[in-house]
């Protein structure tokens, strides 16, 4: 029998020869349209991208969907309990983004700590200005460095700064010191404590509904004045109003934002005006390498489910010997 595989992009020619005797089809709508999912048929395997809705709804309506594989590292996008109960495994790609990701938060760390737009704006407008006086950009060796989180992404930021110089402090509740000792890295046992310390604080923690607004205004009060916040994880982890509040005040001394709550942002936000901010659109992990791996690894685990073999990264593993039937 043919598998069937339906994917929310087109998958790359590259791929191919791993979906020999595959069935594939993909949506032919814009990404994250709501109609996008019209397309699902009666697939078998699923491969999800980060913006449409997967949850018990949509497993009822694609009863044939055995297993949905992210190519990426966050499932927040996928209601895993709800796949659960329905019989249908879950894998994400957790190792494809890392380098990606983590390069990504260490060039909006200097972006911004260096005052890149700003020294950018500033030459295209021209005119017989004393550069050299007024830039303000800073060097972060021997500086302070906070990671919310010290998962794959945030051990790689943690070793790229070490190498530049920082100190490295790291919040995580879900580790012991003994684990971040090793990796030369300081623990730190409140959010509070790192915040008041570190020059840049970088967050790396899933999307959850105990990390939604983990910096929010009280929080931002906490935060050094004038350090300077990097966001490549999820948009849904700063209250952006708050946020915005912290760089008006000048507590914050700049942004750098890869993720926003709403995706696209509207070009017309207040914080995309700034000369403080450095935005970029979602795009951390998506190099090309990145990418590359994303697909293999979402392919691959998604052809192992189908032929009967427990793929690496099952997100919830309790499913496996209860796999929806076809």
């Amino acid at each position: 029998m043919k598998h069937r595989l339906w994917s929310e992009r087109p998958v790359p020619q590259k791929f191919a020869a791993l979906l020999e005797g595959v069935a594939v089809t993909c949506g032919d709508v814009a990404v994250g349209s709501d109609h996008i999912l019209d397309t699902v048929g009666d697939a078998q395997a699923v491969i999800a991208s980060s913006l449409s809705r997967y949850d018990g709804s949509f497993a009822d309506r694609f009863p044939t969907v055995r297993v949905i594989c992210r190519t990426g590292i966050g499932v927040d996008n996928v209601a895993v309990p709800e796949m659960t109960a329905r019989g249908v495994a879950v894998c994400n790609a957790p190792d494809a983004p890392t380098i990606s990701t983590a390069e990504h938060a260490v060039t909006l760390m200097l972006a911004v700590v260096k005052h890149v737009k700003r020294a950018d704006l500033a030459i295209r407008q021209g005119g017989q200005r004393d550069h050299f006086s007024e830039f303000r950009g800073e060097e972060v060796n021997g500086r302070m460095l906070g990671l919310v989180g010290f998962g794959r992404v945030g051990r790689r930021v943690a070793h790229v700064a070490q190498a530049l110089g920082m100190h490295v402090l790291v919040y995580d509740p879900a580790l012991s010191s003994d684990v971040v000792g090793s990796a030369g890295c300081e623990w730190v046992v409140r959010l509070e404590d790192l915040l008041a310390r570190a020059d840049v604080v970088s967050l790396h923690v899933p999307l959850t509904d105990a990390t939604r607004n983990v910096i929010n205004a009280e929080r931002l009060s906490c935060m050094k004045p004038g350090a300077y916040l990097i966001n490549t994880a999820r948009g849904g982890l700063v209250d952006m109003d708050a946020l915005l509040a912290a760089l008006e005040s000048g507590r914050l001394g700049g942004v750098g934002l890869d993720v926003f709550p709403k995706e696209p942002p509207d070009p017309s936000l207040s914080l995309l005006q700034r000369s403080d901010v450095i935005a970029t659109p979602h795009i951390a992990g998506a190099t090309q390498s990145s990418k590359d791996r994303m697909w293999q690894a979402a392919i691959t685990q998604a052809l192992q489910a189908l032929h009967g073999e427990r793929p690496p990264h099952l997100v919830n593993p309790e499913v496996w010997p209860h796999l929806r039937a076809v």
